[in-house]
């Protein structure tokens, strides 16, 4: 996949322990926009933070989180991001903040072997 010049990034950010049919929500957002084609997902887990509801969750030793801030960052063109976030809706239903940023890919490659194949 090319991927270069105007994008969009689309970053979610949930709970560590959001579930979505038994399963951490973070892993099935991946795992949809994978299978949507897109060009990757990212997800980054904070060690500390609030939202909504106020309440700091920290991975301080004296205060232990099970519900550590989690951030899904997704870039790709702004169609088929726009096309993922109907997708996405039906996945974060509540306790989420989801932005959209217009960003500039500069360089967008795989890794590859010897054989100039693209690696995994």
């Amino acid at each position: 996949m090319s991927l270069q010049g105007p994008a969009q990034r689309l970053t979610i950010f949930i709970g560590e322990s959001d579930q979505c049919h038994h399963k951490p929500l973070y892993a099935e957002i991946v795992r949809r926009a994978h299978q949507a084609g897109l060009a990757g997902a990212t997800v980054l887990r904070g060690i500390e933070g609030f939202g909504a509801t106020s309440q700091i969750h920290t991975a301080r030793l004296l205060s232990l989180s099970q519900d550590l801030p989690v951030a899904i960052i997704i870039v790709d063109s702004r169609e088929r991001i726009q096309d993922f976030l109907l997708e996405l809706d039906l996945l974060v239903t509540d306790g989420a903040l989801v932005i959209l940023d217009d960003v500039e890919v500069i360089k967008y490659v795989a890794r590859r072997d010897r054989k100039g194949k693209a690696v995994q």
